[in-house]
């Protein structure tokens, strides 16, 4: 009997073991895996001025709960969402209290998306514009973790809570090094709010956009959300040359580079017939530079004769300028000449000028991003007089208005023989 009881023991042991030996790697593996995991916060703006009707014929709130409702259904799966509002909760006129109404309406984590859906529909315009404090918090909500991390503001109007600068506040999270980036949208945005929110996000390498129309938010939130989710893409160093000729050949990637003051850089890139390319140039004032200046990129071919360019301009108040093109290649007209790739020049110039007693050396840093991929159908019209695919519709005008004459006409003379008759 006591031999029974033992060896009854000893399976139950023996199982227990067993089990814990295969539930620990599964637990590892799962902690693994969340630690990895992209985060994003939704950082909106819940302040009364959201109850303003100027975005399609709807409130501002109401604009953003449906725009909030597509992005959570569209939400990969690997991502860890989470929701913050400022100025959702104190009505009052109290400065003080107002400029602490900051909440985590969904935590940072595993996405329910009926439960955040829920939340979300309870949001009633009601207080400040908290954008300082709200931001400290929502970094804090992002802490711990090795993935991206992203918070995305939403807001109609600039901070009530200075003397704590929301700028300043993104530039203290940008110090600490945690990898944040924060972009920033503006509602119907005026002067002022657009350059503060322009400020939040140049401190921290994220991007700002004006949003006039709820797809528009839709969007372009969408598109932030699945940009967290990529890998980090890490940019290579090059070296452009003084020539065409002397470039080296880039494929699609991501690039860096410096550029002196007064100097122009080369780089080449081959475009297949059915190819488009896709070229961008980011120049940052990594030191102080006279305002006024501006960045220039141009595609010519290897004789020298310019295909398209993208230029921009700024005035002092941004420390970074990007331009890009396009330049679709249209199909082959014949099979031997559908791997003949055509080599394209990309020269990188700008027109910065150094402050007085800033060294000049080493040059700006440049940021270029080539993206070579299947161009539109018909590409060889995509660029002819910018109408693009708007041919057939102006096609459908000269006949209607050709018909219309020809009508037009044929009453005009029945209304005179009419006339005369009479």
């Amino acid at each position: 009997m006591i031999t029974r009881q033992r060896l009854t023991a000893g399976v139950f042991v023996l199982l227990a073991v067993l089990t814990a030996g295969i539930a620990v790697p599964s637990t590892a593996v799962a902690d693994e895996t969340t630690a990895t995991a992209p985060k994003v916060n939704l950082l909106l703006d819940v302040s009364g001025s959201m109850r303003a009707k100027d975005i399609d014929g709807q409130s501002r709130m109401a604009a953003a709960k449906q725009a909030f409702n597509e992005v959570l259904d569209a939400t990969p799966e690997e991502v860890r969402l989470g929701i913050r509002t400022l100025g959702a909760d104190y009505p009052g006129d109290d400065r003080k209290t107002g400029c602490k109404d900051t909440a985590q309406l969904y935590p940072v984590g595993p996405l329910d998306r009926t439960e955040a859906k829920t939340a979300v529909a309870t949001l009633t315009p009601t207080g400040w514009t908290p954008i300082g404090p709200a931001l400290l918090k929502a970094a804090d909500d992002l802490e711990g973790g090795e993935g991206t991390k992203r918070i995305v503001l939403i807001s109609d109007g600039e901070d009530t809570c200075a003397p704590l600068d929301p700028c300043e506040v993104a530039r203290e999270i940008a110090a600490k090094g945690i990898g944040l980036t924060i972009d920033t949208l503006g509602l119907v945005p005026n002067a002022k709010m657009r350059l503060q929110l322009s400020c939040i996000a140049e401190a921290t390498g994220g991007t700002y956009t004006s949003i006039e129309h709820r797809d528009e938010l839709t969007d372009r939130v969408n598109q932030l959300v699945d940009r967290a989710a990529d890998p980090v893409v890490v940019p290579k160093a090059v070296e452009g040359a003084d020539a065409c000729a002397r470039a080296e050949t880039l494929a699609s990637g991501l690039y860096t580079d410096r550029e002196e003051f007064g100097q122009e850089r080369w780089y080449r890139v081959d475009v297949k017939p059915g190819q488009e390319l896709r070229a961008s140039v980011s120049v940052g004032a990594d030191r102080d530079v006279n305002p006024d200046y501006g960045v220039l990129l141009r595609a010519v071919t290897t004789k020298n004769r310019e295909i398209v360019r993208g230029d921009a301009a700024g005035n002092g108040r941004t420390d970074v300028i990007s331009t890009g093109l396009r330049y679709p290649k249209a199909e082959a007209e014949d099979e031997e000449d559908e791997d003949v790739a055509e080599t394209v020049c990309l020269q990188v110039t700008h027109s910065y000028s150094p402050a007085s007693g800033v060294k000049t050396t080493p040059g700006l840093p440049l940021e270029i991003t080539i993206d070579v991929v299947d161009g539109p159908d018909q590409a060889a019209d995509v660029a002819s007089f910018g109408l693009g695919r708007g041919w057939w519709l102006l096609g459908v005008l000269v006949l209607a208005g050709f018909l219309a004459g020809v009508l037009w006409g044929w009453l005009s003379r029945w209304r005179l023989a009419v006339w005369r008759t009479n």
